[in-house]
């Protein structure tokens, strides 16, 4: 945990204390090891960033008077779309992606896709979300990026995915395809990952004819969870 995710409900009304109980503050005393008086950085979520001084602890909680006076890093202008993955691998794509600082994910549905995965509920909005603040809180960034979820593919494929091309660098991430995935990109990017056993021909096709470029990273084949930040760490 680099950075300390408040959020508005965390605050007394009309002060700038906040009182943490759980799992934060189980950290900033077990990890941390924080005293009163120590400064611990933070950042509002959605908000800005600065410091918290620890003023008061008991085993149960910490308070911290808050100071936000910085502005959070920009978001990489980026969408992420993602064939829905097992559950497992689902958390770490998303915390990864936080990380990152990655401003929409898209989880999608795919032929390869095992249908019980849209039942877990890791999917629900409160879990997602509690997923990507642990990525926000490795990658010191606070702003919150927006999921997507489409449970039809070719509807998707169709209406959406010409639109999102037209609009920004467009990549389909497809082992053994003819083109390396480039580098420091300096512009908007979509990239597009498939699900275990990789996407169909005729969904590659669709890919294709919407504008998406499909690329690798070399001869290795990597899960989800790893190819993720394979592939933004080569494009930042």
């Amino acid at each position: 945990m680099n950075l300390i995710i408040l959020a508005e409900q965390d605050f007394r009304g009309g002060t700038h204390r906040a009182v943490l109980q759980g799992r934060r503050a189980i950290h900033i005393q077990k990890v941390l090891r924080a005293s009163v008086g120590t400064v611990l950085r933070v950042g509002l979520l959605n908000g800005p960033m600065g410091r918290g001084i620890v003023e008061a602890k008991t085993e149960a909680q910490v308070e911290l008077e808050v100071e936000l006076e910085e502005t959070t890093p920009a978001g990489l202008p980026s969408t992420l779309l993602v064939a829905l993955p097992r559950p497992k691998s689902l958390k770490r794509v998303l915390q990864v992606a936080a990380a990152f600082g990655t401003e929409e994910i898209v989880l999608m549905e795919s032929w390869r896709v095992e249908k019980s995965f849209w039942s877990s509920p890791l999917l629900e909005p409160a879990q997602l979300n509690e997923q990507l603040i642990l990525g926000l809180e490795q990658g010191c960034g606070t702003r919150l990026p927006a999921v997507q979820i489409r449970r039809r593919f070719r509807p998707f494929a169709e209406d959406e995915l010409p639109s999102i091309a037209s609009e920004r660098l467009a990549l389909l991430a497809q082992p053994r395809s003819a083109t390396l995935c480039p580098t420091q990109v300096r512009q908007p990017f979509c990239l597009a990952f498939g699900p275990e056993g990789g996407w169909t021909p005729f969904e590659v096709d669709l890919f294709e004819r919407a504008g998406f470029l499909p690329v690798h990273l070399g001869d290795r084949i990597l899960r989800i969870d790893q190819a993720v930040p394979a592939f933004l760490g080569r494009l930042l």
